[in-house]
């Protein structure tokens, strides 16, 4: 019988080549997209409030929020104003990633866990909107934990495209977040 852990990864098919990530659009209090990794059978998550860039000069604050179970990958709907995180959710990309730590000879394979530990993650993006190269650095611990998440200065690095203005739609369903908050 399929684990659990099995169950979700195989809805994905998306994420076939390996740990999925997926960023959604997230109309709650503030407009914001949430950065989420696939992690040891769950998704870290990141709130960063401006989306993410294809520019390496540009640093987005990314803001640790509450770890989500590995379905929660494809959900896109409204969660009701009472519940926490209340608002309209979107799949703005979806793919799966790369660990650059395990590749590199010079970091003696790191896991992302680790790196987590760290503070400094770097991981190759293979989603619908995004490619390329992404670090996440931790800047702040404690009660007000920050990180940054900056494109990484590689062949897929495009200071002239920007994806959160140009791409809109959901990746899984081509809706804007107001035609998902009006059929939902």
């Amino acid at each position: 019988m399929a684990t659990s852990k099995q169950q979700a990864k195989d809805k994905f098919d998306w994420a076939n080549k390996g740990p999925a990530f997926v960023i959604q659009k997230h109309d709650a209090t503030n407009l914001h997209y949430d950065f989420r990794i696939e992690v040891n059978g769950v998704l870290k998550s990141w709130v960063v409030p401006k989306g993410p860039s294809t520019d390496p000069s540009e640093q987005r604050l990314a803001i640790p929020t509450d770890d989500h179970k590995l379905n929660y990958a494809d959900f896109e709907g409204t969660i009701p104003d009472e519940e926490y995180g209340g608002g309209t959710v979107m799949v703005w990309d979806r793919g799966s990633y790369r660990n650059l730590k395990s590749e590199s000879d010079s970091n003696e394979g790191k896991s992302v866990e680790q790196q987590i530990d760290d503070g400094h993650i770097t991981i190759w993006l293979e989603g619908e909107k995004l490619t390329g190269g992404y670090a996440l650095t931790r800047t702040d611990m404690g009660d007000d934990e920050r990180w940054l998440l900056v494109k990484m200065d590689d062949d897929k690095a495009d200071a002239r495209r920007n994806p959160v203005s140009t791409e809109a739609e959901s990746v899984k369903s081509d809706r804007s977040l107001a035609d998902i908050k009006k059929q939902e």
